[in-house]
């Protein structure tokens, strides 16, 4: 799995003109899934995300993790994540889930995420969406479990 974590003042995302999900402060994370992501790439990403300390306390430190700043998570899935740009000008998606497994695996980690306490907002897999932010600091981390 591989996603792109952004600290947010607000994010929201779109259908067709009409809000779908929306937080405040918090964390965007664009999520994509290959074919042979695992349960434990789920757990671990959970693990390392609820835990992340990028938010400031008092003496202005990145001490902080979600859950002590009562943030909230808007979670889209990306199968663009997994662009191979290495031949021509148009990217390859082969490195991505096919469609069905890694509607599977966003919904488990979304749940899996939800379960920890967030509140956890979504974006529609599959749907072409329009997503915004406000992006805090900025701070981008990314992770990809197959580089842990």
């Amino acid at each position: 799995m591989k996603i792109v974590l952004q600290r947010t003042l607000e994010a929201s995302v779109e259908i067709d003109n009409q809000t779908i999900g929306q937080i405040n402060h918090g964390f965007l994370l664009l999520v994509g899934v290959s074919d042979d992501d695992t349960q434990q790439d789920i757990d671990y990403l959970v693990r390392k995300i609820t835990q992340l300390r990028v938010f400031e306390d008092e003496q202005g430190r990145l001490n902080l993790n979600i859950n002590e700043v009562a943030g909230q998570i808007l979670s889209v899935s990306q199968f663009t994540l997994f662009a191979d740009t290495k031949k021509g000008n148009r990217p390859s998606f082969t490195k991505a889930g096919s469609p069905d497994f890694a509607k599977i695996m966003y919904n488990k980690f979304n749940t899996s995420l939800q379960n920890t306490g967030l509140y956890v907002a979504t974006g529609q897999f599959g749907e072409n969406m329009k997503v915004s932010l406000v992006n805090d600091g900025p701070v981008t981390i990314i992770f990809d479990t197959h580089d842990k």
